[in-house]
């Protein structure tokens, strides 16, 4: 059994991942900065966990005995404007930079890093004949006229596909800079120490104790947010855009497989349900578990959206040996009455 310091470990995910390895028997050693936009404005921390902000706190002395780092602590989501932009510096990458420096002076090897699947940009496409392609962005005259697609210059939809690790790293946002970033410092840090860092680009995380609708939450939060407000889910564009959304029992549990099992170097992997759905369908199946008001599908855009962004799940199930469990059906139906913070 190892000695796991977990940061975010008051968090959505990381209270999920403390609780799967405390129940394996590893020792947790417990951290949050407990920052507002995630808990709100006057949360306390859960018992056991340390409150501390990794921006300036001495992380040399939380790694005394530790064997292995499970990084989870995060600014997340799209943020508000570009005044969030060094927040996100600060909080992802400042952090890590932190982090990584503390790690090596205290000789700890090992690092499990929360990635996302949002330093992928746009996604992967293929034309007609399987080819991958890289359709023209979606322009604001398109989308106003409800052209919600990216399309081939026949004028045909390019069709969305499985992107895979070696997919090009294109963020597109604030957030999905930071986590490129995140990457990025962890494997110059392994190249230059012989370390270990595996990262795990999360899909679109759900379940329990979800953060509320605020301007960092995911989307299935929102939907059930507005739900319980007694509204029906406003959907974005027209629903098509396609997603994995991943259930967080099985994000913790890749989580500890990674801690349990990290590969040599760096290595980065898709953490996803492998059942692709639309953002359409997520909204109906919350509305159907509770008998609500059917979504509304409104046509309105964010400029900076992306249109599909699936993974593939392939290589976490043949090197980590991880396969998620819970169906997307299964879950957003649990999804629909489930506590939130």
């Amino acid at each position: 059994m190892s000695t796991v310091l977990l940061t975010g470990a008051a968090g959505f995910i990381g209270s999920h991942i403390r609780a799967q390895l405390e129940a394996r028997g590893h020792e947790v050693v417990a951290v949050d900065g407990m920052i507002p936009a995630a808990h709100g404005p006057d949360a306390t921390a859960p018992e056991g966990v340390t409150v501390a902000n990794l921006r300036t706190a001495d992380i040399d002395s939380m790694l005394g005995g530790v064997d292995v780092v499970c990084h989870q602590a995060a600014m997340v989501g799209a943020g508000v404007d570009a005044r969030d932009a060094p927040d996100y510096a600060a909080d992802n990458d400042l952090v890590t930079a932190r982090l990584l420096a503390a790690m090596y002076r205290a000789g700890v090897s090992r690092l499990v890093l929360a990635s996302s699947m949002v330093v992928y940009g746009d996604g992967t496409y293929t034309d007609a004949v399987g080819a991958t392609v890289d359709p023209p962005a979606r322009t604001t005259d398109a989308l106003e006229a409800g052209h919600f697609e990216r399309y081939l210059a026949d004028g045909t939809p390019a069709q969305w596909a499985l992107t895979p690790e070696s997919a090009p790293i294109a963020p597109r946002s604030y957030y999905a800079a930071s986590k490129a970033a995140q990457e990025a410092f962890a494997k110059a840090w392994t190249l230059e120490t012989g370390g270990q860092v595996t990262a795990l680009r999360y899909h679109n995380v759900y379940g329990p104790h979800m953060p509320r609708d605020t301007p960092y939450a995911g989307v299935a939060a929102i939907f059930r947010s507005q739900l319980e407000s007694g509204m029906a889910p406003t959907v974005f564009e027209d629903g098509g855009q396609m997603r994995d959304f991943v259930h967080v029992d099985d994000i913790a549990r890749a989580n500890v497989t990674a801690i349990e099992k990290t590969p040599p170097g760096f290595d980065a992997f898709n953490v996803c349900s492998g059942q692709p759905i639309t953002i359409g369908e997520v909204a109906a199946e919350l509305c159907k578990a509770i008998d609500g008001p059917d979504p509304v599908t409104t046509g309105r855009f964010r400029p900076g959206d992306v249109r599909h962004i699936v993974a593939d799940p392939a290589r976490a199930t043949e090197v980590l040996g991880f396969t998620a469990t819970v169906s997307p059906a299964d879950g957003i139906a649990a999804f629909a009455t489930a506590p939130l913070r």
